[in-house]
């Protein structure tokens, strides 16, 4: 369903303390992009998906670097950027990563394998017994 996750890029620290591969406004973009995409197929509220929408929006035609507004603590200066959001940048930013895609995109990843059973939590032994009970 999606492509190997932004999310997952490798940090690396110099002395200094900075990202040596730091992410990019596109590539950020591109995790809240994937985000609005897969909590669309969830059916999840409108508003959140048009609020990664519109985030993803903003931050890919931003003219400057989000990491370095993220050191400057100016994130809400992003339209669409409010304080979760925010929170969910500073992550990406210090960590190339985001806990919320990876748990996403595990999710998507286990209904594509067919792992997933909503009446047994995948364990299709209780459903079995269930039936066999009856």
């Amino acid at each position: 369903m999606t492509s190997a996750p932004a999310a997952a890029v490798k940090n690396t620290s110099t002395a200094a303390g900075n990202s040596a591969n730091s992410m990019k406004n596109a590539e950020i973009a591109r995790v809240f992009q994937e985000i609005a995409g897969m909590l669309e197929v969830k059916g999840d509220n409108i508003f959140k998906i048009r609020a990664y929408r519109k985030a993803s929006a903003a931050i890919e035609n931003l003219p400057g670097e989000l990491e370095q507004m993220a050191r400057e603590n100016r994130l809400k200066e992003v339209p669409g950027v409010g304080e979760t959001i925010a929170k969910k940048i500073s992550e990406l930013v210090s960590t190339g990563r985001l806990d919320y895609y990876q748990k996403l995109s595990a999710e998507f990843s286990q209904r594509q394998t067919g792992t997933l059973y909503p009446d047994t939590g995948g364990d299709t032994t209780t459903r079995d017994k269930g039936e066999q009970a009856r």
